[in-house]
């Protein structure tokens, strides 16, 4: 009896015991993996609700106090941002007028009509200043005075930022005609979320929400997806320097390469 209990004792796992545990890892392994699809998503609507669209507000309540968007003349109203400081073309021809800076907090590297604070400390095209002298209360963004940035992790856990500019496009222009907010620092699939729950389609071209300097089909044919994915690096633009396509390195500690969406202010 005591040679049967010992050999009996020091038997391995059954087949069905090992299938068993194996199962529960898979599916601790699926829960997890489901987990952070399910954080990131919802980081996603978190920075639609307290940043994006709590700059909408603000922009709104611009307008609604001073009766003009931000950085255009009370008196003299041109109905764009930055409109005190924009050139009315020869003939009236806005199509062909060139757009006046966009209004950023400091100025921007990652926006391309970027205007800097006025060297006489006015503070005319500096986007925090403006908002304070009209009373309006901005989101908390990143921390006191960097209202217009907000720090979020991409899919390779890496600190990504946005910033929020405003300006006016001329007629014409594929990411939207008149003011607009400009947005750098997208990742692609926070682009594509974002455009989702704003227009309730991922199109680059087409409704509010659109990719700055996206190439648009012609009126009456399919539109196009977003350009670009979460497998390229940073700075990634898919020709190389002699201008033949080339292919991500799609390195999970790479950062991911953003882009600039432009989204149409209702005024």
């Amino acid at each position: 009896m005591n040679r049967q209990s010992n050999r009996a004792s020091q038997g391995g796992f059954t087949l069905v015991e090992m299938a068993v545990v194996l199962v529960i890892i898979g599916l601790i392994l699926g829960a997890v993996m489901i987990g952070k699809d399910v954080q990131r998503n919802a980081e996603y609507a978190k920075i639609k609700q307290k940043f994006i669209d709590q700059w909408v507000v603000a922009y709104n309540t611009h307008v609604q106090r001073t009766g003009v968007a931000p950085g255009d003349n009370q008196t003299a109203p041109q109905l764009m941002v930055n409109g005190a400081n924009y050139a009315t073309a020869s003939g009236g021809d806005m199509t062909t007028a060139t757009a006046p800076a966009a209004i950023c907090r400091g100025g921007s590297a990652r926006i391309a009509r970027g205007a800097q604070e006025t060297t006489g400390g006015g503070g005319e095209f500096d986007l925090r200043g403006i908002m304070q002298r009209a009373g309006v209360r901005m989101p908390p963004g990143r921390a006191e005075g960097s209202e217009d940035r907000y720090v979020y992790l991409d899919s390779n856990g890496n600190p990504q930022e946005l910033q929020v500019c405003f300006q006016w496009n001329n007629p014409g222009t594929a990411s939207g005609s008149g003011n607009v907010m400009v947005i750098a620092g997208l990742t692609p699939d926070l682009a594509r979320t974002l455009d989702q729950m704003i227009d309730g389609q991922a199109d680059e071209c087409e409704g509010q929400f659109r990719r700055e300097g996206a190439a648009c089909a012609t009126s009456g044919t399919p539109s196009a997806q977003w350009a670009f994915n979460n497998t390229m690096e940073a700075g990634f633009t898919g020709i190389d320097p002699s201008g033949n396509p080339v292919n991500a390195r799609n390195r999970d500690e790479d950062q991911i390469v953003t882009v600039v969406a432009h989204y149409k202010m209702n005024q």
